[in-house]
């Protein structure tokens, strides 16, 4: 015991804690140099300046004449005016802010002209669009995770042997096979034949986001069901034989009972599970879904800036997994403080 409480001040010593910031601040300098090392080695040119333009910017518009025709008129229209073409197609009008043309009424014009020049509106870029999807598809999943993994949990721990069974199965067969294996049989599989039988009936295909949600949802599920059984057997079972004596049935006394209860058991592992599971939706990019990843590949490959929306993806990964953290801790002071 002394010599355990010694090994405690030794490290709580001032010096001591001196050399672990040092220790890790060398370590980050480290990890940053071996980065820059690697650009230098293969000549790499940093363009950081180019990433404001995949969350937001301003679309350069330009209109060009497909026909021979003639300016028929240009009429203002509050801020901006209406060009109105007349060609062999007939007549076309297009709305252009001012100053974005230079053309007068009866002027004749040839394909290739061009009617005007103007930067559109703002406009979301690649990475907030798959940053967006990532996020909506990644908490739906977590609330069908949420609500398979509570049913199949309170069924594990049922002595009925339809639930448990049934429980047990999906548990083996879901976790023993790998994620991606299993989008792939939803997508290609159970999309396609459902997506038939749908449009059989008359009604418009599901997306494949929808496919993607659910091998997610299922996939999470199982582990969640696994985490909830652990939760509930944590708890003394003399307060389900209490609650049963009181009259509950047992699902009210899971419900009202047992699982307030397991709450604080099982948050820890369900915030483990649900940050997978936003690491886990860039597998989707393989059934045609641009979440995040799939977006980032698609900005290499037009932009060829490697480095820099990896490491974009990277963080913005962090930032996510880093929230739902912080959000899942202060759930539990919450209800460490009931």
């Amino acid at each position: 015991m002394e010599q355990n409480m010694s090994n405690i001040k030794r490290l709580s010593n001032p010096t001591a804690y001196a050399f672990s910031v040092v220790g890790f601040i060398a370590l980050m300098l480290l990890v940053f140099g071996s980065v820059y090392y690697a650009t230098v080695a293969v000549e790499y040119q940093w363009r950081w300046f180019k990433i404001p333009k995949y969350f937001m910017y301003q679309e350069a518009i330009t209109l060009y004449v497909e026909a021979d025709g003639e300016i028929e008129s240009i009429v203002p229209n509050k801020d901006k005016f209406d060009i109105v073409i007349t060609d062999e197609d007939g007549q076309k009008t297009f709305t252009v802010p001012a100053g974005s043309f230079d053309w007068d009424e009866g002027d004749s014009i040839s394909p290739g002209d061009i009617i005007a020049q103007y930067t559109g509106d703002w406009k979301p870029g690649l990475m907030a669009k798959g940053l967006w999807v990532t996020l909506k598809i990644s908490f739906i999943s977590t609330i069908f995770g949420i609500l398979l993994g509570i049913i199949g949990g309170v069924a594990r721990v049922s002595n009925t042997p339809f639930l448990k069974w049934s429980a047990i199965t999906y548990v083996e067969i879901i976790r023993g096979s790998p994620l991606l294996v299993q989008i792939m049989i939803f997508y290609f599989v159970l999309g396609t034949t459902m997506n038939k039988i749908l449009m059989m009936n008359g009604i418009p295909k599901l997306p494949s986001e929808w496919y993607g949600i659910m091998a997610l949802s299922i996939f999470t599920g199982a582990y969640v069901v696994e985490i909830v059984r652990a939760g509930i057997e944590a708890i003394h079972p003399g307060q389900v034989e209490a609650a049963r004596s009181a009259g509950m049935g047992y699902f009210q006394c899971m419900f009202y009972i047992i699982l307030p209860q397991a709450l604080k058991t099982i948050l820890p592992p369900l915030a483990g599970q649900f940050i997978n599971l936003i690491k886990d939706s860039s597998l989707l990019g393989m059934i045609s879904i641009r979440e995040l990843t799939k977006a980032t590949r698609e900005g290499i490959t037009t932009s060829l800036q490697t480095f820099e929306l990896w490491i974009l993806c990277a963080i913005l990964y962090l930032l996510m997994t880093f929230t739902l953290s912080m959000f899942v801790q202060y759930l539990e002071r919450r209800t460490a403080q009931k």
